[in-house]
């Protein structure tokens, strides 16, 4: 029986976090387990001490249900199979951090994250003969097989909140704002946060666009009588050329940015509207987790302690159709879940007349 548990946090950080560990630590106690907190994810075993403390019940009040960020920390690099060195070198850490998880006597491993973090986890934890459960969470949400992950709908709050307030500022100035989003390479924040902040055009990743009918939709909006008005443009989005607008980081990964003001200055110089351009950037995921993710984060964290009670490990704990399951590891890493052309929302979009890109059933009327 296992009596002792490990949880950590790794990737990007987002709201609902601290709500995950909550439920997972006074699950656990209602089992008589202790929980094993490990900080700055695999950082914290692969550093000497290992870095890690006992989590008690008595610590999660209501006040960490809704703060955001994560009380362990979290890291979003360091491949502990082939991790960089101050020296430059590439050193396999994968020995080191299975050695940390002993030395904890922890007996199995949760961990909150994304596809990447359990590709790796799910390796290491394999190597070391640890039970592993993964609890999704990214605002991208483009982890596949769960509706919703942890910090998703929080993000597209965020956005849409941005929207309701620069709708103000764009009438009274009559003017188009540009709102760029987060989500990496899928489109989920932003075709949700332009059908409920009432955008005039949503670009995302998987749909291509003609700047051409972008324009047309922004000179039909002007000719119904509306001198403003708002688009969404998803992080990832290349411009009409082809290019995305990013740079890589010294780890070799790519961050994206840019591409709002690309647009904004291309509808000023070819469209002779005035335009000014918000980036949202990281407080997406800073804010206080809403009603819907601490209820997913929640139910997420007790059915991963289920999952270890019940022996059905290496598996993620997911979130459809407004209940819990869950996956195989091998079937969730290495896949994506991206917006489809045919998606809900999509559709909802063309029906309300966004102009979304060139989806066959595209619609330019105001």
């Amino acid at each position: 029986m296992v009596k002792r548990i490990g949880v950590l946090t790794s990737g990007g950080d987002c709201a609902g976090l601290n709500a995950a560990i909550r439920a997972i630590v006074l699950h656990a106690d209602s089992h008589g387990w202790e929980v094993i907190g490990i900080e700055d994810g695999t950082q914290g075993l692969l550093d000497r001490p290992v870095r890690a403390r006992r989590l008690l019940p008595d610590e999660f009040d209501g006040i960490l249900l809704r703060r955001a960020g994560t009380i362990l920390g979290t890291v979003s690099h360091g491949d502990p199979f082939a991790y960089p060195m101050p020296d430059g070198s590439i050193v396999d850490q994968s020995g080191r951090m299975i050695d940390g998880m002993r030395e904890l006597a922890i007996e199995a491993l949760i961990c909150i994250g994304g596809d990447g973090s359990f590709r790796i986890l799910d390796r290491l934890c394999r190597q070391a003969g640890m039970p592993l459960v993964g609890v999704p969470k990214t605002i991208d949400n483009d982890v596949y097989g769960t509706d919703a992950a942890i910090g998703f709908n929080t993000a597209v709050e965020v956005a849409v909140e941005a929207l309701d307030r620069l709708q103000p500022t764009a009438q009274s100035h009559d003017r188009v704002m540009v709102l760029e989003v987060m989500g990496r390479d899928a489109g989920h924040i932003a075709i949700h946060a332009a059908v409920a902040g009432g955008a005039d055009i949503c670009l995302i990743p998987e749909i291509s666009y003609d700047f051409g009918k972008v324009a047309e939709k922004l000179l039909a909006v002007k000719a119904s009588g509306r001198s403003f008005a708002l688009v969404v443009v998803a992080e990832a989005v290349k411009t009409d050329e082809g290019k995305p607008i990013a740079h890589r980081k010294p780890d070799g990964g790519i961050r994206y940015g840019g591409i709002g003001q690309w647009l904004a200055e291309r509808i000023e110089a070819e469209v002779g509207i005035d335009c000014r351009v918000t980036v949202l950037g990281h407080v997406q995921r800073g804010a206080e987790p809403i009603a819907v993710d601490r209820v997913v984060a929640s139910a997420l964290g007790v059915h991963a302690v289920d999952l270890i009670a019940s022996g059905r490990t290496g598996t993620v704990a997911v979130w459809s159709r407004r209940s819990v399951g869950e996956l195989p590891i091998p079937e969730v890493v290495g896949r994506t879940r991206p917006v489809e052309v045919d998606d809900i929302l999509v559709r909802t979009a063309l029906g309300l007349g966004i102009y979304v890109g060139e989806t066959g059933g595209g619609c330019t009327s105001p």
